[in-house]
């Protein structure tokens, strides 16, 4: 069965983590932040990856770092509302880290 990510830098992270033998789920749980008085969704997250043998969630975003400040603001609610351990992988962390599986330097 092929998977479809949403985008190919979320691709690229789950190869990485099948490369290291990390065992991963892709976008498994969805957690409401927000409700109105009625109980209507306002605001909700799904984060990318779950980590099962860690415990965390992985975020994978390749936005400009200047717009990134609405995913800090989602991960740091799962944080607080929930008490999961989310990471925010930026375009800059995970060009780092594939460099570092093909051998090169990161720049």
């Amino acid at each position: 069965m092929e998977r479809r990510f949403a985008h190919p830098s979320e691709e690229e992270y789950a190869r990485l983590l099948d490369d290291y033998g990390i065992p991963w789920e892709y976008e498994p749980h969805t957690f409401l932040l927000e409700t109105d008085e009625d109980g209507r969704v306002i605001e909700a997250v799904t984060p990318d990856f779950y980590l099962p043998t860690i415990g965390a969630y992985v975020e994978c975003t390749t936005a400009k770092p200047r717009l990134i400040s609405r995913k800090r603001r989602k991960a740091r609610k799962l944080r607080d509302r929930y008490g999961h351990i989310v990471t925010l992988l930026e375009r800059d962390d995970l060009e780092r880290l594939l460099a570092e599986r093909r051998g090169r330097p990161a720049a």
